[in-house]
């Protein structure tokens, strides 16, 4: 058998954690088996599809490379991979389910069916249809149309008996017929809804194995009552753990941002990524720059590589042991009897260990290319300025793991603004600088020496400040912190002979002499 899997996200929203974990495992166990991965959209639901939704979920999973062999702006024998656009076969479809007597014209309104469901409640018993506006001849279809009612079609469900799903993930799962209701899957306007287009368009597109969230296995019976009515050979079911709010059970919603907020490691993603936003003069709009959607990622700096680790490992695991997966190992590894059936929940920190690791395993070269793109959108490098590029280097260089993400290198912005418009804390400025006893006195007397270094790198930096500090008599603390604040506005920051010859001489003794002015 042809592996071929599928994942048919709808363009209501952005592309959640959670489906793009569903998407990743689709993929991978395509690729793992030899198959194909096929991307359709379900965009059944006209009144809800957002046009804006449909370029970010594309690019959100090129970016994460899983590579569609099938589907939009790809092509393929199975075309046209938009729900939408095969309404025709959908609805002939439904037409054979009602000529098989699977399904039937109903043409109950609304509030009849809804008094009917009320009444049940109200003797606490379980809804059943009646079926009292169920049209079996022409003749029933000319009598209710002559009361100006319309009908829909609805799947003339089994009252008795079980169905026994095989899940790959779950293992038999049982249902009992009388528990499902007389689903519609056509409206009045002869729009056919989802689980009708779905059952039709993973058979025209040989689907052999729906992976998909937990939440849809509740929806598997009435599909297989459709697909069986429609003589369709059955693919196999893997029903996926959802993704869990952090530290908790409950599935992860992209509109509960204010409840994970509370969440302390969530609101440092959070803010973390609102820092690095800001500084390149995006718009921080919290529907879409959430860290529940994966674009959030990609504009902060993640490696999609990390990101890819991490949701692989929320439901799957190889062993108890191994954590660290580059995508070809993934692929090599990953198979469904791995899957877990409880819930994972999303963890900001963990996934932040995952991009660290992986973001270390970067040369500096290619690190180089990551981060310029974020000093270019802010204005402080220009495009293509070979000497600013040789700077950004050393400071990608000199910070090591300080830069945990792409944006990070926004940190050093200082470094590549003017001299007079550099900003000072000014916490850092009165405790180092102006109330420090003899700092000013220091930084004065250091400033000449530096004037007269004939090499201003790192190792010579060392030597002659503290070839100072000794001559000084005074401990290096009492000059390091002073030199800093003043070199760089900041008390904190990577090694500050690194920081000086970064800077060249120039900048240092311009910045010395603005600090001094301050006094």
């Amino acid at each position: 058998m042809i592996v071929r899997t599928r994942f048919a996200p709808s363009p209501t929203g952005y592309l959640h954690i959670g489906g793009v974990r569903t998407a990743l495992f689709c993929w991978l166990f395509a690729r793992r088996n030899g198959g194909q991965f096929v991307l359709r959209i379900d965009d059944t639901d006209q009144q809800r599809n957002v046009e804006a939704a449909l370029k970010p979920i594309l690019e959100g999973l090129r970016w994460l490379g899983i590579d569609w062999d099938e589907g939009p702006e790809v092509g393929g024998k199975f075309e046209p991979y938009y729900q939408s656009q095969r309404a025709d076969r959908h609805r002939a479809a439904a037409a054979r389910l009602v000529a098989a007597g699977q399904a039937y014209r109903d043409y109950a309104k609304t509030e009849e069916v809804q008094a009917e469901r009320e009444a049940a409640e109200k003797a606490k018993q379980q809804f059943v249809y009646s079926r009292r506006w169920m049209a079996e001849t022409p003749e029933d279809c000319a009598r209710f149309e002559s009361e100006g009612r319309q009908a829909v079609v609805r799947l003339k469900m089994p009252r008795e008996g079980k169905l026994v799903i095989p899940d790959l993930i779950r293992g038999d799962v049982e249902f009992d017929w009388a528990r499902e209701q007389d689903h519609v899957v056509q409206r009045a306007d002869g729009s056919c809804l989802y689980h009708l287009a779905s059952v039709v368009d993973d058979h025209d597109m040989e689907i052999s194995h729906v992976i998909r969230a937990e939440e849809h296995l509740s929806n598997t019976p009435r599909q297989i009552f459709i697909a069986q009515g429609l003589g369709y050979e059955l693919p196999q079911y893997a029903h996926l753990p959802f993704v869990a709010e952090p530290g908790s059970k409950v599935k992860l919603s992209k509109r509960k941002l204010d409840k994970y907020l509370k969440n302390k490691d969530f609101a440092q993603l959070v803010q973390h990524g609102q820092k690095i936003a800001e500084a390149v003069g995006l718009t921080v709009d919290m529907d879409t720059f959430n860290p529940v959607i994966v674009d959030f990622y990609e504009q902060v700096g993640y490696l999609p590589g990390a990101i890819v680790n991490y949701l692989a490992l929320l439901g799957w695991s190889l062993d108890d042991k191994t954590e660290h997966f580059g995508i070809p190992q993934l692929v090599e590894a990953f198979s469904l009897e791995r899957v877990n059936k409880a819930p994972a929940s999303f963890d900001p920190k963990k996934l932040m260990a995952f991009q660290e690791r992986h973001m270390l395993e970067v040369p500096a070269e290619e690190k180089v290319g990551l981060v310029l793109p974020y000093l270019e959108k802010a204005g402080l490098v220009p495009r293509g300025d070979e000497t600013a590029t040789i700077k950004v280097r050393r400071i990608v260089e000199a910070a090591g793991d300080r830069i945990k993400v792409a944006g990070d290198i926004l940190d050093y912005a200082d470094f590549f603004k003017p001299d007079n418009e550099l900003s000072y804390d000014e916490k850092a400025f009165e405790k180092r600088i102006r109330k420090a006893e003899d700092a000013a006195d220091l930084l004065k007397k250091l400033r000449e020496v530096l004037a007269g270094a004939e090499a201003f790198d790192a190792a010579s930096l060392d030597r002659l400040v503290h070839g100072f500090v000794e001559a000084e008599g005074i401990n290096i603390g009492q000059i390091i912190h002073a030199i800093r604040v003043a070199a760089t506005g900041k008390a904190v920051g990577f090694g500050m002979f690194d920081t000086l010859a970064i800077l060249g001489k120039e900048s240092c003794l311009a910045r010395i002499d603005r600090a001094l002015a301050m006094v």
